[in-house]
């Protein structure tokens, strides 16, 4: 500021000796700019004011009339639950439910608390959610990869798949593989696939692996695995550490830490294969009916949309993409793998997100056909117990956390792969 108020004196006083002799030069104009103060940055009442926006009052008064509106609709729902004699509240979770659950993943048995009742229906409900997404999205990738293929029948096949799939019914296909379920033979006439994989009318029978003599049991063991996993993935994204080869470190060192003490423990694998005994089937792991027919409709059905978006996204890579893989050597597989598919996942990842969000919500129509899923226990709570509002309220909660939290997660691994694919 100085040098210039300098330089524009001097500038001033050479013009004027200049005007004098009749030779005067044009002066600079950035000289004669006059320095104006910006604006003044908002108080707290201004950013108030620009957060609120128009219409304040107005605003304001609809607020005021929501919260009557919905104070009246509380005081009468508790004013009804009084005259019938239903104490409003949480309470009922520690009383005593006195019904059975016919698959559940933890141990539960008449007499057990409502609370226990409701986390072995949260559990199913995680089960054939997560089990669901994988198996998905393993088929949903094969079948939209093999609807691009130069094979007139195979893309015939899995056009014919798609459409059939996705223009009928979620529920109407879960009552056909119920009923496939059902069909199936008894167990003395199953037949055995691989020697060890039994289809029947009561269940699918397949080989297991479990941890003999070991501190805790094989779930256990792998879900220390993934929280170790997670943990060390997080603390190398907050400090600006996460790459590939870290990451992948990270990963091998979470599973080699439970396995090492399992094994210093004592623990040793070991595998159930299934056998006939009698007129049953004994050993290895059974999945019922009722799963089975669940887990198979959500798979097939989110598999048929999860190929359509494959499908578009590998489509919205350029064709000089395939070209200049092709110059390069490598044949369509490799080029799918390494060139097209990291490409197309910033197209695919958005549209997975919410056909894995659907899946989770729609895993609530195992109610009818049987299986014991969160909505069907917290269904028989509210009959028994006659608290409606706040079982209502349970489910909605409990559903919320789980796909807020599946959003976050593909968020952020959409945010990795959308970065990714703008620094190429």
């Amino acid at each position: 500021m100085l040098r210039l108020e300098l330089r524009k004196n001097e500038e001033m006083a050479h013009f004027r000796a200049s005007r004098k002799s009749g030779n005067a030069p044009i002066p600079d104009p950035r000289l004669f700019r006059t320095v104006q103060p910006g604006p003044l940055r908002p108080g707290i009442l201004g950013k108030i004011r620009a957060w609120w926006g128009g219409w304040p009052f107005g605003q304001l008064a609809f607020l005021l009339a929501i919260a009557v509106l919905g104070g009246l609709f509380i005081g009468n729902v508790l004013e009804t639950m009084a005259r019938i004699g239903i104490m409003p509240g949480f309470g009922f979770l520690s009383s005593s439910a006195n019904f059975e659950i016919g698959e559940s993943p933890i141990a539960f048995r008449a007499g057990d608390t409502y609370l226990r009742a409701i986390l072995a229906g949260l559990v199913n409900t995680l089960k054939v959610s997560l089990l669901g997404c994988v198996l998905a999205t393993i088929l949903g990738v094969a079948v939209g990869v093999a609807g691009l293929s130069r094979n007139l029948l195979l893309s015939g096949l899995v056009r014919w798949f798609i459409e059939i799939t996705r223009n009928t019914p979620l529920l109407l296909q879960l009552f056909f593989w119920m009923a496939l379920a059902k069909a199936l033979p008894a167990p003395r006439q199953a037949a055995a696939f691989f020697g060890s994989v039994f289809l029947t009318n009561r269940g699918v029978y397949i080989p297991a692996i479990s941890l003999e003599g070991g501190p805790f049991e094989l779930a256990a063991a792998l879900g220390i695995t993934g929280l170790a996993a997670v943990a060390l993935l997080l603390l190398l994204r907050a400090t600006r550490r996460l790459t590939h080869r870290t990451g992948a470190v990270a990963v091998a060192l979470a599973v080699a830490a439970p396995v090492a003490f399992l094994l210093l423990s004592g623990a040793r694998p070991e595998a159930e294969m299934p056998a006939l005994s009698g007129f049953n089937i004994r050993g290895g792991l059974n999945l019922s009916p009722e799963f089975a027919a669940l887990l198979t409709g959500l798979v097939v059905k989110f598999a048929a949309l999860i190929a359509e978006i494959v499908r578009a996204g590998i489509q919205s890579v350029g064709t000089g993409q395939w070209e200049a893989a092709r110059a390069l050597g490598l044949h369509d597989g490799q080029i799918i793998r390494l060139v097209v598919l990291p490409q197309a996942l910033r197209v695919i990842t958005p549209l997975t997100t919410s056909s894995y969000l659907d899946l989770t919500k729609d895993s609530s129509l195992a109610v009818a056909i049987g299986f014991p899923d969160l909505v069907s226990i917290v269904n028989t709570t509210a009959n028994t117990t006659g608290q409606s509002l706040e079982a209502l309220i349970i489910l909605i909660g409990a559903f919320l956390t789980i796909n807020l939290a599946l959003s976050a997660l593909m968020n952020l691994y959409n945010s990795r792969v959308a970065l990714r694919g703008t620094g190429r």
